[in-house]
């Protein structure tokens, strides 16, 4: 292992150490340059083309999300918009670390896109914009965001390393498998691919999801309160798996009543701390923690030997006599509203959970069919029925599906980012769901056609597909007890085959039909309301004429100063001469030849204990000099020679090979 090399599984391709770069004019078309290149190192301006906003309908039913207004559709290259969001500060106090949830959808794998290039290249390209968008929407996520990358079979293996590399192996959250396709396609040659995977990464351990609605389906009648508890509940498993690695957490717990030991089963341990299992016994006896050498009995539960068995783990056992211990515990179970740690049968050695209705939602699975989220064609349909007189747009994803995914990474009032918005499904859905939202597409034909129109018709609520209205199966009848409507509609489907091959009283199964009559019924969930301002990435204030750079047309005409800003990562604010001001620094930009005139104005300009950075496009030498002696701290520097060295800098210190290869304080060189 070479010397000063941090370790970890590391994934290498084709010209990694470089940076990738759109070569096209709004199209997918990519060279690989140095990473100190000012086409990729440069922080674009983005334009404001339109604002479009609509007051929310006065009709609009209560307990739905606010409608969102300060949302960004942004037309331009995604490394552009995300540099933007995470350096210029009137973006970045917005973005950076607050965004919740992002979605990446790219439109770019191989075989697809790149079809141009060999292979070796095709991996290269898709793995390197990967990995550089990752760079900058890992400092854009909050503690507790989330990333989900969808993709198909091509890349997934690859993807997964480049995730662990950027967002840290201990941060996978799952692999979620969704069914996009449910019938085969028979003119396949191999296998027919019915699915694809959303790879869910978190920012950090604070992330947690939200859990998804319980199913109408679902058995609620085992919730119930026996023990007068104002919250519904049912007895639930105390233990929980693996004994075999949680050894600290494979003890015996005395019951109060019997004196008897309880232990998990063979093969599990118990499914909370020892601390808290303490502190629900001490709710029936008095109870401490006291070591009975019992490493023989622990080890057959941990499938392991006495020898290897952690040792010195201490039993949960009684403080007080048995009889007293036993009276304490009936009274206590007589009480009512028992601990979260319970006796069904207080005379019998289990003990069990509860499992509370109210704070139990279902726990996000990583299979989801079509039946729930939809598949491929229903994206495919919402697109085609809002825009039914253009060409079907590739591969649009269905409503449903993104729904799912921002409620379980998101809540309303929460930023969602999409940077390859196509045509526009995340915006639409985040807009629906009241969250706020900023989504990003290379190509302005793309956003002409489809992600414009779309957005503003959800904003106008213009937008009556997809997730605008919901649909759920409601009683119609009153139903007997614990028979949800779901299973109302199931029963009657069943009944109806029954009756076609078994001779039955028609009277008997007329009343059948009309104790559990139910219909459809559909709710309008999206009213409209809300806004959004379209931006695009402005041009390079830079431009290359035989090998030099030089500055861009535009940029010499009035824009300089709100461009050089944006490199230096400060608010462009002007006041007087003054561009802007960080801290105790005055920035100036000027077009044209700095001398001592110019120094005498700015000094007579500048207030006391402050400092000026002058960059201009032209410097006398004598008066940088005469600048530093005046006011130390200030500096004359160049323009655009000063800021391609700051660029060359800055790659230098984010280098992947100079991090991997530096080595640490204080060692010899």
């Amino acid at each position: 292992m070479a010397a000063g090399y941090s370790g970890g599984l590391e994934l290498t391709w084709t010209n990694k150490d470089k940076a990738l770069l759109s070569t096209g004019d709004g199209k997918y078309d990519y060279t690989f340059v140095d990473r100190a290149d000012y086409r990729v190192s440069e922080v674009r301006l983005l334009h404001e083309v339109e604002r479009v906003e609509a007051p929310a309908p006065d009709s609009r039913p209560d307990g739905l999300p606010e409608p969102t207004t300060d949302n960004l559709l942004i037309t331009g290259d995604a490394m552009h918009a995300l540099d933007v969001l995470n350096k210029v500060p009137e973006y970045a106090e917005r973005y950076l670390g607050k965004v919740k949830l992002v979605y990446i959808d790219p439109p770019f794998n191989t075989g697809q896109a790149f079809t141009h290039y060999d292979d070796n290249i095709e991996h290269s390209i898709w793995l390197t914009m990967l990995r550089d968008r990752l760079r900058q929407i890992k400092p854009l996520l909050s503690d507790d965001g989330s990333v989900w990358v969808h993709l198909d079979d091509a890349e997934v293996h690859r993807c997964r390393s480049v995730l662990d590399e950027e967002l840290g192996s201990e941060n996978f959250v799952a692999e979620v498998v969704w069914q996009k396709a449910t019938s085969p396609r028979n003119d396949t040659t191999g296998f027919s691919i019915s699915h694809d995977s959303l790879l869910v990464y978190r920012k950090t351990d604070r992330w947690a999801p939200n859990r998804m609605k319980r199913l109408a389906s679902s058995n609620t009648s085992r919730y119930r309160s026996r023990d007068g508890d104002p919250v519904p509940w049912r007895d639930g498993d105390a233990t929980a798996g693996k004994a075999s690695t949680n050894h600290p957490m494979v003890y015996a717990i005395q019951h109060p009543i019997t004196g008897g030991l309880m232990y998990p089963t063979p093969g599990r341990c118990w499914g909370k701390a020892q601390s808290w299992f303490l502190d629900q016994m001490n709710e029936y006896a008095k109870y401490e923690l006291r070591d009975i050498g019992d490493e023989e009995r622990r080890s057959t539960i941990c499938g392991t030997t006495p020898e290897l068995v952690k040792p010195g783990v201490p039993a949960i056992m009684l403080a007080e006599p048995l009889e007293d211990a036993a009276k304490a515990a009936r009274a206590r179970y007589k009480a009512g509203s028992w601990p979260e740690l319970v006796f069904l049968d207080l005379d019998k050695e289990r003990i069990q959970r509860k499992k509370h209705l109210a704070d139990e939602g279902r726990v996000p699975e990583t299979l989801w069919f079509a039946s729930d989220v939809g598949g491929s064609l229903r994206g495919k349909n919402q697109v085609r029925d809002l825009f039914p007189d253009l060409h079907a747009f590739a591969t649009p994803k269905p409503e449903e599906l993104l729904q799912r995914v921002i409620h379980i990474g998101s809540n309303p009032g929460d930023i969602v980012l999409d940077c390859y918005g196509g045509s526009g499904t995340t915006a639409a859905v985040a807009h629906k769901m009241g969250r706020r939202w900023v989504t990003v597409e290379l190509l302005s034909v793309t956003v002409a056609t489809y992600t414009k129109p779309r957005l503003t018709r959800v904003v106008n609520g213009d937008e009556p597909g997809g997730i605008t209205t919901s649909t759920e199966r409601v009683a119609d009848a009153d139903l007997p007890d614990d028979v949800t409507p779901d299973e109302a509609q199931e029963f009657n489907r069943l009944l109806t085959k029954v009756v076609k091959v078994v001779d039955v009283d028609k009277d008997a199964v007329k009343a059948l039909r009309n104790a559990t009559k139910t219909k459809s019924q559909t709710t309008t969930i999206w009213h409209g309301g809300g806004g959004f301002t379209h931006l695009e990435v402005g041009p390079s204030m830079f431009e290359s004429v035989a090998d030099i750079v030089v500055l861009a047309e535009w940029a010499t005409q009035g824009d300089l100063a709100r461009a050089m800003c944006a490199q230096l990562g400060v608010r462009y604010r002007p006041d007087g001469i003054f561009a802007a001001k960080r801290g105790q620094v005055r920035y100036v930009i000027l077009d044209g030849l700095v001398g001592h005139g110019t120094v005498a104005a700015i000094l007579d300009q500048l207030p006391e204990k402050q400092i000026v950075e002058v960059w201009a496009t032209q410097i006398d030498p004598d008066a940088e000099e005469a600048l530093r002696k005046a006011r130390k701290g200030s500096r004359l520097t160049k323009i655009p020679e000063a800021v391609l060295d700051t660029y060359r800098r800055r790659a230098a210190k984010t280098s992947p090979f100079t991090r991997r290869t530096q080595q640490p304080e204080g060692a010899d060189s």
